[in-house]
């Protein structure tokens, strides 16, 4: 009793043991590739899937996601004889797990492959200087021709990154010494037009202060001028008023003259001496010539006469 006992439970654990391996639990993002008797089945999708112990087996777990692969460096040879080193990266997806399983036996290897060997026909193509500006044309040939080959295998290439390219020591040398050289070629170039520019302001600001200086000095002169215009107009209406002032006043003293000597009726004799100062004073002007009227010819005659009654009269007084 004992023995069947113990031969249950063994039979019991045994057929539990069974259960739980027929049970299979796909992730997420997964998917199985379930075989029957060596052959393929069906894909087990995400979640629980029971398999027939003994019959039915798990091939492989296939992760669909979008999965990237870091190539070491290869070395290809460019179309001047340049030998450089090239790392990539690409970027794929399991589309079909069916194909990925049964049509590929190493699909990462196959992918590795597969991209040194159409990398060196794509850079085979350029030159060096070809191959280091033009990184966005390699990598679209790149990923159209991966695409195409990796399609029957289930796998979608997405993307493909050229992630370095490193050309010999020496070249890299002689690249550097180019692009200091452009550097300084430019920065000269940047300081002559700095120049060039601070120059020209310079010249400008020079040009500029010489019209503000002219135009200054002709605004001076021109107030200075009228300044002075202004002043000899000033000064000759002084002097025209001044001269207006001394014939005002000398016809003022000669009208009051000529009113006190008609008050005072004078004589011939007195009119007679009157006409001798003021030809006294004409006779001393600059004029070396005089000329007289006639009646002032007449008054001299009578000044004579009178100067001869006054002279008998005195010798008169005398005796």
């Amino acid at each position: 009793m004992g023995e069947a006992i113990f031969a249950f439970s063994l039979f019991f654990i045994f057929l539990i043991i069974l259960s739980l391996s027929s049970i299979r639990i796909i992730r997420q993002s997964t998917v199985g590739i379930v075989e029957r008797l060596g052959s393929f089945h069906k894909k087990a999708e995400t979640g629980i899937n029971f398999l027939i112990p003994f019959i039915d087996r798990m091939k492989a777990i296939v992760d669909l996601r979008e999965r990237v692969i870091d190539f070491p460096p290869q070395p290809v040879i460019t179309k001047d004889n340049v030998t450089i080193q090239i790392d990539t990266v690409v970027y794929f997806k399991v589309t079909d797990p069916v194909f990925y399983v049964y049509e590929i036996a190493n699909p990462i290897a196959a992918i590795e492959y597969l991209t040194a060997t159409t990398l060196r026909n794509i850079i085979g193509e350029l030159d060096l200087d070809e191959t280091l500006t033009s990184r966005d044309i390699i990598n679209s040939k790149l990923r159209v021709i991966l695409d195409e080959a990796t399609d029957k295998w289930g796998i979608k290439v997405n993307r493909v990154e050229l992630k370095n390219i490193n050309p010999p020591r020496d070249i890299q040398d002689a690249m550097e010494k180019q692009m200091r050289a452009e550097r300084e070629r430019r920065e000269a170039i940047l300081r002559a037009e700095g120049e060039k520019s601070s120059a020209i302001l310079r010249a400008e600001g020079h040009k500029e202060a010489a019209i503000l200086k002219a135009e200054a000095e002709k605004e001076a002169n021109i107030r200075r001028a009228e300044g002075e215009k202004q002043s000899q107009i000033l000064k000759s209406e002084g002097q025209a008023k001044a001269i207006l002032n001394i014939q005002t006043a000398k016809a003022e003293g000669l009208k009051r003259m000529l009113i006190a000597m008609k008050e005072s009726q004078p004589d011939e004799s007195v009119l007679a001496i009157r006409s001798m100062e003021a030809l006294e004073k004409i006779a001393q002007g600059k004029s070396s010539k005089l000329i007289l009227p006639s009646e002032a010819v007449n008054l001299l005659a009578s000044v004579k006469s009178i100067k001869e009654v006054l002279t008998d009269a005195n010798e008169e007084v005398k005796e």
